[in-house]
């Protein structure tokens, strides 16, 4: 059974982990969930989902604190780690190697173990210092992917665009999926 460590930080957006925490349950991958203090507020402002319902979607829920965690060791194996939402602050502690919690922690050992690291950096406009973040993040192996909506699939609604974000993001980690419409599927 593969093995993904999801962390939802506070960033809008939080509806974008979270389908992809459902999405790991329906492919039967072991979760790992690190939800931020911040994330875990915003959690009932953007959804109908209070934060323990959705650590409840989670196999294995660890305390963003807990720098004790299996996560802080390259020991511990996983098969990757995706940061959805991925919020300013914590892509600048990530890119810089500031892990002073579990969430840059586990993305750290990631890195340094050379599994996948998805970063879905949720922020609009980008400045500078925002690009050269992503930049260094890129630089040290993880992978930048906003959750860019498309419309070629003629979505319906914000399921739809959330699903195709999603979809993405599960391509990235080798999970076959079929969440989300292909360009040109049906040609």
């Amino acid at each position: 059974m593969k093995r993904i460590i999801v962390a939802i930080t506070g960033a809008t957006g939080v509806i974008y982990g979270i389908r992809l925490l459902q999405a790991l349950k329906e492919k039967n991958v072991e979760s790992h969930l690190i939800i931020s203090e911040q994330a875990a507020a915003i959690i009932p402002m953007e959804t109908k989902y209070t934060a323990e319902e959705v650590r409840a979607m989670a196999h294995i829920i660890h305390d963003p604190s807990d720098l004790a965690s299996p996560l802080s060791s390259g020991s511990f194996h996983t098969d990757g780690m995706v940061v959805l939402p991925c919020s300013i602050k914590t892509l600048s502690a990530i890119a810089n190697s500031f892990s002073d919690n579990l969430v840059v922690r586990a993305a750290d050992v990631t890195l340094k173990e050379r599994r996948r690291l998805i970063l879905c950096v949720r922020e609009t406009p980008f400045h500078l210092g925002h690009l050269r973040l992503m930049t260094a993040a890129a630089e040290a192996g993880a992978i930048i992917a906003p959750p860019i909506p498309a419309f070629y699939h003629s979505p319906e609604n914000i399921s739809d665009l959330v699903d195709q974000s999603v979809g993405k993001v599960l391509d990235l980690l080798g999970i076959e999926n079929d969440i989300y419409k292909r360009w040109k599927e049906d040609e």
